[in-house]
């Protein structure tokens, strides 16, 4: 396992966005949600209480990450179109199906918003590769050929 995590810029943005929401909006919010909770009476029974303890124990725990993260990312900077890399977006084919996605660090992978981990099996394989090169990649339905049509 490395000692760093890489990001891409953009996902650089989002956690330090989300890290000064944590720590300026959210953590205050459940401060105050604990002293009301505190107000209702016994903590031993109280669920409200109970519940926003939880919560901030989650929201710390997320805060930790985040900045242990931050302060181990290497930010990629995409300067080179010619070979895939973290922040490429690329366009692969296989057969007569075309896949768009952008290339992020671990951290930053959503399939569903177009985002595929530099650390998943398809990131894996077009890292480092040209525009027109064919990889193959072990997929869940077996072996699947991707060519890359396009590298941004």
């Amino acid at each position: 396992m490395n000692d760093y995590s890489i990001l891409s810029p953009e996902g650089k943005k989002r956690l330090e966005s989300e890290l000064n929401e944590l720590k300026t909006g959210k953590r205050k919010e459940i401060v105050e949600r604990i002293e009301l909770a505190k107000e209702h009476g016994d903590l031993s029974e109280n669920a409200e209480y109970n519940e926003a303890r939880d919560e901030q124990a989650f929201m710390e725990g997320r805060i930790l990450e985040i900045e242990n993260i931050l302060k181990n990312a290497v930010v990629a900077e995409n300067k080179d179109n010619s070979q895939v890399q973290v922040g490429s977006s690329v366009v692969l084919e296989t057969g007569e199906k075309q896949i768009k996605f952008t290339i992020v660090g671990s951290h930053e992978g959503d399939p569903a918003q177009g985002l595929l981990s530099c650390d998943s099996p398809i990131g894996q394989a077009v890292l480092g590769r040209s525009m027109g090169e064919a990889v193959t990649v072990e997929t869940p339905r077996g072996l699947t050929a991707y060519t890359i049509k396009s590298i941004k």
